[in-house]
Parts: C-alpha cells; structure tokens; sequence
C-alpha cells in the first residue's frame, strides 16, 4: 500500500524558514518523481514543485524553496526560507507516475506564516 507522511509544518514568522519532509513507502521510491503542492485557505489547489533528478519550481517559490530527496530513506524534502504570509498553506506530496499524473497524496501538513 503507498503512504505518503507530511511533516514539518507549523507557525513561523515572515521571512522565517520551515523544512517539510515527506516519508514514502509501498513503492520503489527511487524510480518515481515526486511533487509538492499546496492548497491556501479557501482556494484552489497549486502546484509548487517537483522533483525527478532535477528540481522544477512555480515562479512564485522559486530562488525561496528548495526540493530534495533521500532516496535511501525514501523521504522527499522540502526547504522554505524567506517565508512569506500568501505561503501560508496545507502542503502536500504527491507521487507522479508517468501518463497519469499524482496518483497518491499524503494528508498534507499546515504551514502558517504570520507575525
């Protein structure tokens, strides 16, 4: 069975850092990319990045946000700096199979940027 754990998430101030991880199994982590996305409060689901070899960013994390796997402890990482209050969201990872898309989700982990 996959599973997809978020953790990580929590208050921090703007301008702070936060690192997410996300612990995979049930499947051979290392042959699939992998992708984060994050849903604000009342809107719409928003791809934030991905991760095969190398790393794809949305315009708006990008020079902020950093992704990273381990494959020998198949857990896909996320890095934050510089966070801003409209990043404040539930984060989620997601496993991508090709002609498909994201087949799995986790339960997500909430981030809060506030002063």
């Amino acid at each position: 069975e996959v599973q997809l754990v978020e953790s990580g998430g929590g208050l921090v101030q703007p301008g702070g850092s936060l690192r997410l991880s996300c612990a995979a199994s049930g499947f051979t982590f290392s042959t699939y990319a992998m992708t984060w996305v994050r849903q604000a409060p009342g809107k719409g689901l928003e791809w934030v990045s991905a991760i095969n070899s190398g790393g794809n960013y949305a315009d708006s994390v990008k020079g902020r946000f950093t992704i990273s796997r381990d494959n020998a402890k198949n857990t896909l990482y996320l890095q934050m700096n510089s966070l801003k209050p409209e990043d404040t969201a539930v984060y989620y990872c997601t496993k991508w199979t090709t002609d498909i898309g994201m087949d799995y989700w986790g339960k997500g982990t909430l981030v809060t940027v506030s002063s």
